[in-house]
């Protein structure tokens, strides 16, 4: 249920979006905001656009409004096109090469908040029990717990931890949509199927 047409997806301009945060009195970074969104989805998370802000409000206890807030339902209805593609094209949204690499550590990490906080908090509300979580999925999650402390070790080789970057950011990509096919099809299924009974034993 979604107005874009294949291929024009739109893109989303991360400091653009820092800049709205900004406006709004807001410190959270555009990744966590991203995260978050991606864990509501992988969780199982209502796909409506509408739903998914919400969502993001309470999970970061936040109260976006106005041009930034329709952005983010955007994104929302953008990502959830994306973990469902069967090209698995999904992406984390994260700062581009072109910053320095601590900048984009941080960002990696706050966007593996975002994604526990989102999904901790969609788990909530569909009223599925965390020990429901599928071994797999569990797995990832504590992964995601400890990349979401990553620091950059300044005493590493560049090239080194430009590799462990790139390592890190497609692990999380995976992770994503690994989540997203364990719990989120299967949640966004019930909802539709079973909109009055959201426990399924």
């Amino acid at each position: 249920m979604s107005g874009f047409l294949e291929g024009e997806l739109p893109v989303f301009d991360i400091d653009e979006m820092a800049d709205h945060l900004l406006e709004q009195g807001v410190s959270t970074p555009p990744s966590e905001l991203h995260g978050c969104l991606c864990g509501l989805l992988a969780a199982g998370g209502a796909p409506e656009a509408e739903a998914g802000l919400a969502g993001l409000n309470q999970a970061l206890d936040l109260d976006l409004h106005g041009e930034l807030a329709a952005q983010l339902m955007e994104l929302y209805a953008v990502t959830a096109l994306s973990l469902q593609d069967d090209e698995f094209d999904f992406l984390p949204l994260l700062p581009d090469d072109s910053s320095e690499l601590h900048e984009r550590t941080i960002a990696l990490a706050a966007w593996c908040r975002g994604f526990l906080a989102g999904y901790a908090r969609a788990v909530a509300m569909t009223g599925r029990q965390q020990d429901s979580v599928a071994a797999d999925s569990g797995e990832i999650l504590r992964d995601l717990a400890i990349i979401a402390q990553a620091e950059l070790d300044e005493e590493a080789e560049e090239e080194e931890s430009e590799n462990s970057y790139a390592e890190l950011v497609e692990y999380i990509r995976v992770a994503a949509l690994n989540t997203y096919m364990d719990t989120g099809l299967a949640g966004a299924a019930d909802q539709v199927m079973r909109p009055g009974d959201r426990q399924l034993h």
